[in-house]
Protein backbone atom coordinates (compact mmCIF):
# COMPACT_ATOMS: atom_id res chain seq x y z
CA UNK A 1 0.00 0.00 0.00
CA UNK A 2 3.07 2.44 0.53
CA UNK A 3 4.03 3.17 -3.04
CA UNK A 4 1.10 2.94 -5.47
CA UNK A 5 1.12 4.71 -7.98
CA UNK A 6 -1.52 6.82 -9.74
CA UNK A 7 -0.57 8.13 -13.13
CA UNK A 8 -3.33 10.64 -13.73
CA UNK A 9 -5.31 9.25 -16.81
CA UNK A 10 -7.22 10.41 -19.47
CA UNK A 11 -11.23 9.79 -18.64
CA UNK A 12 -11.94 8.59 -22.12
CA UNK A 13 -15.16 11.07 -21.93
CA UNK A 14 -14.17 14.11 -24.13
CA UNK A 15 -13.07 11.21 -27.17
CA UNK A 16 -17.14 9.39 -27.28
CA UNK A 17 -20.07 8.79 -25.36
CA UNK A 18 -22.52 6.41 -25.71
CA UNK A 19 -25.98 6.61 -27.48
CA UNK A 20 -28.91 4.06 -28.11
CA UNK A 21 -28.47 2.98 -31.58
CA UNK A 22 -32.36 3.63 -32.55
CA UNK A 23 -31.50 7.34 -31.29
CA UNK A 24 -29.13 7.77 -33.99
CA UNK A 25 -30.08 9.73 -36.62
CA UNK A 26 -28.69 10.67 -40.39
CA UNK A 27 -25.96 13.39 -40.46
CA UNK A 28 -25.08 12.47 -37.09
CA UNK A 29 -21.93 10.96 -36.27
CA UNK A 30 -21.02 6.93 -34.97
CA UNK A 31 -18.37 5.25 -34.08
CA UNK A 32 -17.71 2.14 -36.97
CA UNK A 33 -15.31 -0.03 -36.63
CA UNK A 34 -12.81 2.42 -34.14
CA UNK A 35 -13.28 5.29 -36.91
CA UNK A 36 -15.51 8.55 -36.57
CA UNK A 37 -17.95 8.50 -39.14
CA UNK A 38 -21.06 10.39 -40.29
CA UNK A 39 -24.04 8.46 -40.76
CA UNK A 40 -25.00 8.38 -44.54
CA UNK A 41 -27.63 5.88 -44.59
CA UNK A 42 -29.55 4.52 -41.53
CA UNK A 43 -32.35 1.31 -41.92
CA UNK A 44 -34.30 -0.74 -39.27
CA UNK A 45 -35.36 -3.94 -40.06
CA UNK A 46 -38.38 -5.27 -38.43
CA UNK A 47 -37.77 -7.10 -35.02
CA UNK A 48 -37.11 -10.72 -35.23
CA UNK A 49 -38.11 -13.87 -33.62
CA UNK A 50 -36.11 -13.38 -30.76
CA UNK A 51 -37.76 -9.60 -30.32
CA UNK A 52 -34.70 -7.13 -31.36
CA UNK A 53 -35.13 -5.13 -34.45
CA UNK A 54 -31.41 -4.45 -35.71
CA UNK A 55 -30.00 -0.90 -37.18
CA UNK A 56 -28.28 -0.60 -40.26
CA UNK A 57 -25.88 1.73 -40.44
CA UNK A 58 -23.60 2.99 -43.35
CA UNK A 59 -20.96 5.68 -42.22
CA UNK A 60 -18.08 7.72 -43.91
CA UNK A 61 -15.19 8.48 -41.95
CA UNK A 62 -14.74 12.37 -40.85
CA UNK A 63 -11.16 12.05 -42.12
CA UNK A 64 -10.57 9.68 -44.22
CA UNK A 65 -13.58 9.79 -46.68
CA UNK A 66 -13.87 5.70 -46.34
CA UNK A 67 -17.33 3.76 -46.30
CA UNK A 68 -18.15 1.95 -43.31
CA UNK A 69 -21.04 -0.57 -42.04
CA UNK A 70 -22.40 -1.50 -39.35
CA UNK A 71 -25.89 -3.59 -37.54
CA UNK A 72 -26.42 -3.36 -34.27
CA UNK A 73 -29.74 -4.23 -31.79
CA UNK A 74 -32.09 -0.98 -31.77
CA UNK A 75 -31.58 -1.07 -28.57
CA UNK A 76 -27.80 -1.25 -27.75
CA UNK A 77 -25.61 1.19 -27.22
CA UNK A 78 -22.79 2.62 -29.72
CA UNK A 79 -20.22 4.77 -29.11
CA UNK A 80 -20.81 8.92 -30.77
CA UNK A 81 -17.56 10.77 -30.92
CA UNK A 82 -17.33 14.08 -29.83
CA UNK A 83 -16.61 15.92 -32.80
CA UNK A 84 -15.99 19.14 -32.20
CA UNK A 85 -15.81 22.00 -35.19
CA UNK A 86 -13.77 25.31 -35.24
CA UNK A 87 -13.13 28.31 -37.60
CA UNK A 88 -9.33 29.05 -38.08
CA UNK A 89 -8.61 32.19 -39.81
CA UNK A 90 -5.73 31.38 -42.61
CA UNK A 91 -2.32 32.99 -42.31
CA UNK A 92 -0.21 31.46 -44.25
CA UNK A 93 0.70 28.18 -46.03
CA UNK A 94 4.19 26.84 -45.55
CA UNK A 95 5.34 23.48 -47.15
CA UNK A 96 2.14 21.94 -47.30
CA UNK A 97 1.64 22.92 -43.56
CA UNK A 98 -1.36 25.44 -42.84
CA UNK A 99 -0.89 28.21 -39.90
CA UNK A 100 -4.42 28.99 -38.70
CA UNK A 101 -5.31 31.85 -35.91
CA UNK A 102 -7.84 31.08 -33.76
CA UNK A 103 -10.25 33.86 -31.91
CA UNK A 104 -7.70 34.69 -29.01
CA UNK A 105 -5.03 35.48 -31.74
CA UNK A 106 -3.34 31.91 -31.14
CA UNK A 107 -1.85 30.52 -33.95
CA UNK A 108 -1.06 27.05 -34.79
CA UNK A 109 0.76 25.37 -37.69
CA UNK A 110 0.50 21.50 -37.36
CA UNK A 111 -2.51 20.88 -39.76
CA UNK A 112 -1.60 19.40 -43.04
CA UNK A 113 -2.89 20.95 -46.27
CA UNK A 114 -5.73 18.86 -47.21
CA UNK A 115 -5.39 16.69 -50.57
CA UNK A 116 -7.53 17.21 -53.31
CA UNK A 117 -10.21 19.78 -54.79
CA UNK A 118 -9.95 21.23 -51.00
CA UNK A 119 -6.56 21.91 -50.91
CA UNK A 120 -6.31 23.72 -54.16
CA UNK A 121 -9.69 25.67 -53.25
CA UNK A 122 -7.45 27.01 -50.37
CA UNK A 123 -4.02 27.50 -51.66
CA UNK A 124 -5.85 29.26 -54.47
CA UNK A 125 -8.03 31.42 -52.07
CA UNK A 126 -4.79 32.36 -50.00
CA UNK A 127 -2.56 33.07 -53.52
CA UNK A 128 -5.00 35.61 -54.49
CA UNK A 129 -4.88 37.13 -50.99
CA UNK A 130 -8.12 36.78 -49.86
CA UNK A 131 -8.69 36.42 -46.25
CA UNK A 132 -10.51 32.94 -45.71
CA UNK A 133 -11.90 31.03 -42.33
CA UNK A 134 -10.64 27.09 -42.40
CA UNK A 135 -13.14 24.95 -40.51
CA UNK A 136 -11.27 22.16 -38.54
CA UNK A 137 -13.25 18.77 -37.61
CA UNK A 138 -11.60 17.63 -34.50
CA UNK A 139 -12.92 13.93 -33.01
CA UNK A 140 -10.63 11.04 -31.41
CA UNK A 141 -7.38 12.92 -31.30
CA UNK A 142 -7.74 13.74 -34.94
CA UNK A 143 -8.38 16.85 -36.37
CA UNK A 144 -8.60 17.51 -40.19
CA UNK A 145 -9.15 21.00 -42.36
CA UNK A 146 -12.88 19.97 -44.21
CA UNK A 147 -14.28 23.30 -45.08
CA UNK A 148 -13.09 26.85 -46.61
CA UNK A 149 -15.22 30.22 -46.75
CA UNK A 150 -14.07 33.71 -47.11
CA UNK A 151 -14.10 35.55 -44.36
CA UNK A 152 -16.30 38.91 -44.78
CA UNK A 153 -14.71 42.49 -44.35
Amino acid sequence: MADEDFQGGDSGASKTYPAQCSSLRKNGFVLIKGRPCKIVEMSTSKTGKHGHAKVHLVGIDIFTQKKYEDICPSTHNMDVPNVKRKDFQLVSIDEGYLSLMDDSGEIRDDLRLPDGELGSDIEKRFESDETSLITILSAMGEEAAIAVKSMPK
